[in-house]
């Protein structure tokens, strides 16, 4: 099922020829979140996970397997903390807790784990260079699930751009190019950007961001852009 009625670009990330992230960017994030007022025993099994508390058994209302505790009583908790510094599981064994409202969703990506992907997908894209039949392969290009698409343009100079988009999102090599532009400008021009270090730059961000919106509302940048 898609997020949304509308085509989108989901997020954008560079990655230097060393397999660092330099640039990452959520244009759209899909809103997949419920919440809902439990009594006491809580009819979910819950976890620790990679510093969260998500759910490990048990389906109901929208909450799925995987899905992470966001908030308690509309406080957002701390990881796998209450924002006074409880322990969540513990909490939430303690009938006096109840009944409780608990907001669900899908865990939003750490820093740490957005370098850990740009690093692994670097390295997925040399596997796939080396596994071609062929001398010279490109690398991986595109990567389809059922809710998107990874779009991928390497320069000579190694440098990967990588756009998420919509499945149905035309116009995204176009897109590419241009936030090869868009970098070639207001990235490796700026006197104070130094080369494979993380871009930190306002023109870049908004010129970015307005490149975005013309490919989610035209589709692609026309011809000769």
């Amino acid at each position: 099922m898609f997020v949304d009625a509308k085509m989108v670009i989901f997020s954008v990330y560079l990655v230097n020829k060393a397999g660092g992230l330099i640039y990452q960017y959520d244009n759209y994030v899909p809103r997949t979140e419920v919440e809902k007022t439990f009594s006491y025993p809580l009819d979910l099994v819950l976890k620790h996970h990679d510093e969260k508390v998500i759910v490990s058994f048990g389906q109901r209302d929208g909450i799925k397997v995987g899905h992470a505790l966001l908030s308690i009583n509309g406080v957002d908790v701390m990881g796998k903390n209450t924002a006074e510094g409880k322990d969540i599981l513990e909490y939430l064994k303690d009938p006096s807790s109840y009944p409780v409202s608990i907001r669900f969703g899908r865990a939003r990506l750490s820093s740490n784990e957005k370098l850990m992907l740009a690093s692994m997908f670097h390295s997925l894209f040399a596997i796939g260079s080396q596994l071609s039949p062929e001398v010279g392969s490109s690398g991986i290009e595109m990567l389809e699930t059922d809710v998107f698409k990874l779009h991928c343009f390497q320069t000579l100079t190694g440098i990967k751009f990588i756009v998420l988009a919509d499945p149905r999102q035309s116009g995204i090599d176009a897109l590419l190019r241009k936030v090869y532009e868009i970098y070639s400008d207001f990235a490796l021009k700026n006197p104070f950007y130094s080369l494979e270090m993380p871009i930190r730059c306002e023109l870049f961000d908004q010129n970015l961001k307005s490149a975005l919106e013309i490919a989610e509302k035209a589709g692609n940048f026309g011809a000769g852009s």
